[in-house]
Parts: structure tokens; sequence; C-alpha cells
């Protein structure tokens, strides 16, 4: 409950780096997407003031001074509640399109454990490929949590899919040991 009540506070960043190179304007804006800033517009940001997003705005900073830019960060809150219940609403609406995609990838995931099991691919080299989609499926799914401070709907679903693709691999992992021992 603690981070929830400190994300009523936000950090507004204001985001300059010269157009050229590009690389530099790139390589911040690729951090705060990263960080799970929010946009605002015109290189304003936003994130809840909450530990977790401290070394994102950390890293967006060093970034931003190695192109020559700088970054302010202000402290905020809304004026009044609504306002303050926009940018949570904002904010949750990005992670929400996260979860999307997230699911998606985890759908994807599923279709091609059923295609190796319908090949009757049950290599070793096939394995690792698939040990390192799950891991790469964790990873993502720990990075949006992290971030998901005020608890998108779609949270839940994601952590039931992530170990319904964790259980596909197990039994996928049985069918390849399985198909190897029978050489």
């Amino acid at each position: 409950m603690t981070e929830r009540r400190e994300a009523s506070r936000w950090l507004l960043l204001v985001v300059r780096v010269p157009a050229e190179p590009s690389r530099h304007r790139v390589a911040v804006w690729r951090e705060l997407r990263r960080a799970g800033a929010l946009s605002l517009g015109q290189g304003a940001w936003v994130v809840p003031d909450a530990p977790m997003f401290a070394d994102g705005v950390t890293r967006v900073i060093e970034l931003a001074r190695r192109g020559d830019g700088e970054v302010l960060v202000l402290d905020a809150t809304g004026r009044a509640e609504p306002d303050s219940a926009r940018l949570a609403e904002l904010f949750t609406a990005e992670r929400a399109e996260e979860w999307a995609e997230f699911l998606a990838e985890c759908a994807k995931f599923d279709a091609e454990i059923d295609e190796e099991i319908r090949k009757r691919k049950f290599t070793m080299a096939e394995l690792e490929e698939e040990e390192q989609s799950l891991e790469r499926l964790r990873r993502w799914h720990r990075d949006i949590k992290a971030r998901d401070v005020f608890g998108a709907p779609a949270a839940a679903e994601a952590e039931q899919r992530l170990t319904h693709c964790a259980d596909r691999l197990a039994d996928y992992t049985e069918r390849v040991f399985q198909a190897l021992h029978q050489l």
C-alpha cells in the first residue's frame, strides 16, 4: 500500500537533448520508455515518485548529459484529485498496453510449443530456443510488474499466462527427453 500512496506523487522530467546527433535523443527516449515514463508531450515525461523508478531517472539524466542535453526533475502532484487520478489513469493505460503485448507474446509462445509438438520436433536445440523464449518472457513480466504500481487489470491474467507458458515448457521438456532417450 505504501507504493500506491507514494505513486500519488510524481516526478516530472523536462528533457532537452540537441537534435543532432540523433543517437543521443533516441537513447534518452528509449531509456524513458524502458523506465515506464509517461510522455506528456514536448519533452515532458512523468513517473511515479517511487523507489523502483529512481535508477531509470538517473540513467535518463546521464544519457541526456552525454548528449549535451539536460533533464530538469521536478516534484509534482496533481493540483486537485482529478489531476492525480488522471495521471494514474494514463500511466495505468500504458501498462495495460504493455500487458496486452505481453499476453500476445505468451500466446505466440504457446502456439510455438503446439507447433513443435505437432511436428514432433523434440531436439535439444529447439528446447534451448524455447527455454530462452520463456526466460525472455519472465524478464519482461518482471519489468512490467515493477512499473505497474497502480495494478493494471491484465496483470493477474499475465501472471497466469506466464505460469501456463512455464507449464507448457515443462511438458515439452519431458517430451524432448523421452524422445532423446528412446534413441
